[in-house]
């Protein structure tokens, strides 16, 4: 009985040994080496360079030497194969604050590490290309699946069907509404005319808000900066900027920026005077109004309007 009892315990420990063999074969005993690893999570969101300079993942450069490449975007998405391998990833190129951006594959094999040169640990991504290259790429574009394509089209006839009837009577109530408010529209812009004899000029310059006149940008020139156009520059790099007057006072921040309804970047806006975020002023400007100069490596952006912060702080309040 005795030895049944120990080749019986015996059995169970040799067969919980092999099972946990067999459901733990699929976990490795890594160890993450900064020298060779990378997480995929640290790319999304860096900046891809395009330089049609023959580089390799040998190449480095100097400090500031990425200044020398084109800043063609930042990687939102990297595509994986089913066996488990990094095919491409996903770039959002041109555009400006996201308005205009289109996303573009550049396969995993054509994206280069670049080193800096010395002990530091910083790299930069780049892939051989023209600017005109980039303009050309095709776009990344994420296929539905057939069988939702075909249920979504479905779907949409069916209800476009049901609800052509209603929409008829109700695009022809709605203009004869819109016709009859246009009307009194115009008779009472005619009346308040006549009674001003003051019309709006077409060809006048355009008002920042509540009827406040344009400001003229300054023109500074400070040593180590050059003037940048706003078509260059992202919302993280306008945000929280420092505003400057002509003679370098520190007149506020931009603390957001207006799109009009076509999406187009309309103006900033300047958070002024106040105190730890108390008693601040907010003031709408259109970017006619400010001179923009950044650091050759991008390191500092000056943002200048030629105004004091008292003058700002009279200008109409921006609400919201």
């Amino acid at each position: 009985m005795k030895l049944l009892m120990a080749t019986a315990a015996t059995a169970l420990i040799l067969g919980t040994s092999a099972y946990a063999d067999g459901h733990t074969a699929s976990f490795s005993d890594m160890t993450f080496d900064q020298a060779t690893n990378l997480n995929a999570s640290e790319l999304i969101g860096m900046r891809v360079y395009a330089t049609e300079s023959d580089i390799n993942n040998e190449t480095t450069i100097a400090d500031g030497g990425e200044t020398e490449w084109d800043d063609i975007g930042e990687i939102n998405e990297i595509v994986l194969t089913r066996d488990g391998g990094v095919q491409s990833v996903i770039v959002g190129v041109g555009g400006f604050v996201g308005i205009g951006e289109r996303d573009v594959a550049i396969d995993m094999d054509q994206l280069k590490f670049v080193r800096e040169e010395g002990d530091t640990d910083d790299f930069f991504l780049v892939v051989n290309a023209s600017e005109a290259g980039v303009k050309d790429a095709p776009e990344y574009k994420t296929a539905a699946p057939m069988e939702d394509s075909i249920k979504a089209g479905t779907d949409a006839e069916v209800n476009g069907n049901a609800e052509v009837d209603a929409n008829k009577a109700a695009d022809a109530e709605a203009a004869t509404e819109t016709a009859m408010e246009a009307d009194a529209e115009v008779d009472a812009s005619t009346d308040a005319q006549a009674e001003t004899g003051e019309a709006k000029d077409a060809d006048a310059p355009m008002e920042a808000a509540a009827d406040r006149p344009i400001m003229t940008a300054p023109s500074i020139e400070r040593e180590g900066y050059a003037d940048v156009s706003v078509e260059d520059m992202t919302a993280e790099d306008l945000t929280g900027a420092r505003v400057y007057g002509s003679d370098d006072e520190d007149v506020g921040e931009i603390s957001e920026l207006l799109l009009t309804d076509d999406g187009k970047i309309d103006r900033a806006v300047i958070d002024v005077g106040g105190f730890l975020g108390l008693g601040e002023r907010s003031v709408a400007v259109t970017f006619d109004e400010l001179q923009i100069i950044r650091t050759e490596d991008g390191s500092d952006i000056r943002v200048y309007i030629d105004s004091t912060e008292e003058a700002l702080e009279q200008q109409p309040e921006y609400e919201g």
